[in-house]
């Protein structure tokens, strides 16, 4: 999904979806006539025994929407259906900076996904696992063993072990 062009006056700001309604408050917003980005990355998820990959937003309950303040009736967004509210100080909406989106949209691939850097550790920089059979393991990050996957030095039964681990499962240790 490219970014839409903005007509003179408009300007992005945020839209709180409900959960798990970004893409349907997008098409109804759509609909009302505002520009609307929703960035998505590929994600991997695990339904039962299988992985699954499909498209996911990048900022889960969250939305950009083109909006005039000044000449569009603005307040009609807190009433689309998906949409929670256009995030605000006080009573005005919020605008954020065009380069913020341009850096966003910078991003895509030809698939209008956001491509994600891969996680950076040193080799030996200690690593927490957040999920999965070795959820609040600590280990010692080794390297990538693919796109991925990273390679973890765990302690295990008072052996060392080496395993490897999906980089959305791995944070650095606190």
């Amino acid at each position: 999904m490219s970014v839409p062009v903005l007509r003179p006056g408009q300007q992005w700001h945020v839209a709180f979806t409900q959960p798990n309604a970004e893409v349907r408050a997008a098409a109804h917003l759509a609909n009302q006539d505002f520009p609307v980005y929703l960035p998505r990355f590929m994600k991997r998820r695990r339904i039962g025994r299988r992985d699954v990959r499909g498209p996911a937003p990048l900022f889960p309950r969250y939305i950009f929407v083109g909006v005039d303040v000044a000449h569009q009736r603005w307040r009609s967004i807190n009433g689309t259906v998906g949409v929670s509210w256009l995030v605000c100080q006080g009573d005005h909406p919020v605008p954020i900076d065009v380069s913020v989106i341009e850096a966003i949209a910078g991003r895509e691939d030809q698939d209008g996904l956001i491509k994600l850097e891969p996680m950076r550790f040193r080799p030996g920089e200690p690593v927490r696992i957040t999920g999965g059979v070795f959820a609040d393991q600590l280990g010692l990050y080794e390297g990538m063993a693919d796109a991925e996957r990273v390679r973890i030095l765990l302690d295990l039964l008072g052996r060392k072990v080496r395993v490897l681990i999906e980089t959305e499962v791995v944070a650095p240790a606190a």
